[in-house]
């Protein structure tokens, strides 16, 4: 119910405004968005059916592969049809408290694809490193104790972000927000309350999960380097590196797009919000619409595997 001067207190409806400023093309960019979508279901489930099928891809590496695909499927999943609703339907409308469970989603599979990098950053160094020690060290049963502790991680961090909102936040400038999605700082800025415990909150968690990981995955691969540039034999060298060039690709492009989408929801008001808010929207769909591609690509015994299943439909 409004307070003073338009406030309003815990509004029950807010309203997603898309991306201000490119609203005559919103309709084209969801075209876009929509392709990319349905790509990376595409990609990323047929990767996991070739992982599924065959026994030997069932290794540590291709099992951090898989649990990648299927967060990616619930990552692009959990923005783009509200996000089409919004571009092609208008249908901004979206329940306050649906709106803090979209929160929780993304952030929480956001954390888990980080965490997954991470695992497969640790999965090399030791396989490169210590190639001897690699079937002691990564078991079946610290792979699974790995995939709970990256889905827990993030699962437990973000619950406090959603309290202090839920909480501590009453009082509401207005209903609108400006994006595609429920994003943490773009509900936090509607408030006219103190939210400095907030955004103090919202950068350690982003600190514990994505720059803890991003510091140690970095640090894997430079020692990585260090070992492979060490190594007598060329052949060796460069089957090595090749081993590495997917995993290296994937952690840049979406490490790179989620530095910029932090700093310019802080710091980024010089940059006009309809150009932050469309790489925001990138961050969370490029990776799930590359990952497959990427994997597919270069690692040749999935590329194998992929053929094999075309191959023998086009014989059928």
């Amino acid at each position: 119910m409004p307070i003073t001067n338009g406030t309003l207190f815990m509004p029950s409806v807010l309203s997603l405004m898309g991306i201000p400023g490119l609203e005559p093309v919103q309709c084209w960019i969801g075209i876009l968005f929509c392709a990319m979508y349905i790509t990376a279901l595409i990609g990323n489930s047929l990767l996991l059916i070739i992982i599924k099928s065959e026994h030997s891809l069932h290794g540590p590496m291709y099992i951090f592969l898989a649990m990648l695909g299927a967060t990616d499927i619930a990552l692009s999943t959990s923005i783009v049809p509200k996000m089409l609703g919004i571009f092609w339907f208008h249908l901004p409308e979206i329940y306050f408290d649906a709106c803090l469970f979209q929160m929780w989603l993304i952030h929480t599979f956001q954390g888990i694809e980080s965490g997954v990098l991470l695992a497969m950053a640790l999965d090399r160094y030791v396989a490169i490193c210590y190639p001897l020690r690699h079937a002691t060290i990564f078991t079946r049963q610290l792979v699974t104790h790995i995939g709970f502790g990256v889905t827990l991680r993030p699962a437990i961090l973000v619950i406090p972000c959603l309290l202090l909102i839920k909480c501590r936040l009453k009082l509401y400038r207005t209903k609108l927000i400006s994006h595609t999605y429920c994003e943490h700082m773009a509900l936090v800025k509607l408030a006219t309350e103190d939210v400095y415990i907030n955004k103090v909150y919202g950068l350690l968690g982003a600190f514990l999960v994505g720059g803890f990981d991003f510091m140690v995955i970095a640090l894997s691969y430079i020692q990585i380097f260090i070992t492979v540039f060490h190594l007598p034999q060329k052949e060796a060298r460069l089957k090595a590196f090749n081993t590495c060039i997917p995993h290296i690709c994937v952690f840049l492009q979406f490490y790179l797009l989620a530095f910029f989408s932090f700093f310019t929801h802080r710091s980024g008001s010089c940059i006009p919000s309809y150009i932050h808010i469309t790489l925001s929207n990138l961050y969370l769909l490029v990776p799930p619409f590359l990952n497959p591609l990427i994997y597919g690509m270069k690692t040749k015994q999935i590329r194998y595997q992929a053929v094999k299943i075309f191959c023998s439909k086009d014989q059928m």
